[in-house]
């Protein structure tokens, strides 16, 4: 018998299926490091030109909303989200992501590591029924289920964007 990848997601909860929607979540979060990796700590700041957001504004984003929709919808605990991890909204008057600067790929990295720790230690806690329960919110009805199923969707659309990004500055 050969070593061989093994593509299955075994749970990581004690929840078998909040367990395996969040071995997912984290086989998403892999994958993007792996992008992560290939950008050079000289790109972090660098402007595509574009008129597209830069590598350090991308990854704070993705670490914001994981905990905002965590924190925020599926928890009701927004109170929790420490400004000294996140000191910037997420985007300004206009829409468009908050730009964050001046800060180095090891901060970055921390941040996405700190944030994915906290949301995992509140997501693998959950019973079942918490996990399901939709929550009624000022505009909407959430439960933490569709949360995970959207920071997984939102992770990998902003992937291929860092891809992209990763691609055009070489």
């Amino acid at each position: 018998m050969t070593d061989r990848p093994r593509l299955v997601l075994d749970p990581i909860a004690a929840d078998p299926e909040i367990g395996r929607w969040l071995s997912a979540f984290e086989e998403v979060r892999r994958d993007t490091l792996e992008v992560v990796r290939e950008i050079p700590e000289s790109a972090i700041d660098r402007d595509p030109g574009d008129g597209g957001d830069t590598f350090g504004t991308v990854l704070y984003h993705v670490a914001l909303i994981e905990i905002d929709w965590v924190f925020t919808d599926a928890l009701d605990r927004q109170d929790e989200i420490s400004l000294d991890l996140f000191p910037y909204d997420d985007r300004e008057g206009d829409g468009h992501l908050t730009p964050v600067m001046g800060e180095t790929m090891a901060q970055h990295l921390e941040r996405l590591s700190t944030t994915r720790e906290l949301v995992l230690r509140e997501l693998r806690a959950m019973s079942s029924e918490d996990y399901h329960r939709v929550h009624a919110r000022e505009e909407i009805d959430v439960s933490a289920d569709w949360v995970v199923f959207h920071l997984i969707d939102h992770e990998v659309e902003h992937r291929v964007g860092l891809s992209r990004l990763r691609d055009l500055l070489g």
